[in-house]
């Protein structure tokens, strides 16, 4: 069967109308951001804020009218509420207004059956976060729980080839993706719904919708823990997931110098400001040990997350080493949990792994706790 075109995607769209206005999305512009791999297609939906939830109808109207055309096994389409620009100098600025009681409210959990959430953060990339995302997680599936992974950098998704996963998620209902396997992990990412060197030209709104329907739209089923590897900053995606699923906790990613830990210190303060309690600090590339003669050497220095996790008030979660096995582990897509469990870079993660299990542990057994509020000063 030939592949989907995005003319044909387009012309299936003419025909889906918001009765509102008299003409048809494509027509109104309301298209955006039409992404096709293989037999799977996304795209977003430009609204105004104020009509996000009447024309959830025609969201679903879209989503199964291109599900529908042949070749096509799934369709995910999100919303995208824009507002409006900022006022100009010469206006003046309206201070903020607390949210209306029925925000204020908490928020229904986007994945029922999984029982805690975990974002695995860092303020600046290249810190190995991914690398220790999956580890971790593999940890925790080492140790009993029955783990999932959801790739939330849309921009840089690096879970497919870290997971050694291949081909494209199914859509048997059209509606409800199923989530990728390997290694005893159910994994989520935009990676396997775009070609690897694809760039994701995307707005916030749009990567916020459709990281809500990979909460919401995939079939994760009955999950001890779900590991979000979130993107470096404290964007649009961190605030969408303080926002919108209660989080368990938050484990924070930094190398030992101090440009590093500046920007991580950001990271930790972001949680606090939405009420998502930090589980602690890991250093990763805390030091080198040549391979030949076996000496030691602190490349970016050392022992700084400690003290920065000292410093801040939470726990030090352990030391990963700077290591040429764990960086061709992850590329191959073998992590080294799994490839080498036996090894000291692995028995580093599971250490790591193992206390942020008890402390997921202890914080259900304190819980009931809602999505948090993100409260303006």
């Amino acid at each position: 069967m030939p592949a989907i075109t995005e003319q044909q995607v387009l012309d299936a769209l003419r025909r889906v109308e918001d009765t509102s206005r008299g003409k048809d999305v494509v027509s109104l512009g309301m298209v955006s951001g039409l992404v096709i791999k293989d037999s799977n297609v996304g795209f977003a939906l430009e609204v105004d804020p104020a009509d996000g939830e009447r024309l959830e109808p025609l969201r679903k109207t879209c989503e199964e009218v291109v599900a529908a055309l042949p070749g096509v096994t799934s369709a995910t389409v999100v919303l995208t509420a824009h507002r409006d620009a900022p006022p100009s100098p010469t206006q003046s600025p309206q201070p903020p207004q607390p949210p209306p009681p029925a925000q204020q409210q908490a928020a229904k959990p986007l994945v029922p059956g999984v029982k805690a959430i975990i974002a695995v953060a860092s303020g600046k990339g290249g810190v190995g976060k991914s690398t220790t995302t999956v580890n971790l997680a593999l940890s925790l599936a080492a140790d009993g729980r029955r783990v999932g992974i959801l790739d939330a950098d849309v921009y840089g998704p690096s879970m497919p080839r870290m997971l050694g996963i291949t081909g494209r998620p199914t859509a048997p209902d059209g509606r409800r993706i199923n989530p990728m396997e390997n290694y005893g992990l159910r994994c989520m990412s935009m990676g396997f719904l775009v070609e690897e060197d694809a760039p994701m030209i995307w707005r916030g709104p749009m990567v916020m919708g459709a990281l809500e329907q990979m909460l919401r739209d995939v079939v994760w089923g009955e999950l001890d823990v779900l590991v979000v590897d979130l993107p470096p900053g404290t964007g649009d995606a961190q605030l969408t997931l303080a926002q919108r699923v209660p989080l368990t906790g938050a484990v924070i990613v930094s190398t030992p110098q101090d440009i590093a830990l500046l920007d991580a210190r950001k990271g930790l303060n972001m949680f606090r400001q939405v009420d998502v309690p930090v589980f602690g600090i890991i250093e990763n590339m805390s030091y080198y040990v040549c391979p030949k003669c076996g000496e030691r050497a602190e490349i970016f220095g050392h022992g700084g997350a400690r003290r920065e996790a000292e410093k801040l008030g939470v726990e030090f979660l352990g030391e990963i080493p700077l290591d040429l096995v764990i960086r061709e582990t992850s590329d191959a897509g073998r992590p080294i949990v799994v490839s080498h469990p036996e090894s000291p870079q692995a028995r580093a993660f599971r250490r790591a792994g193992k206390r942020v299990g008890e402390m997921i542990d202890e914080a259900l057994a304190g819980a009931g706790r809602a999505a948090p509020r993100i409260v303006i000063q």
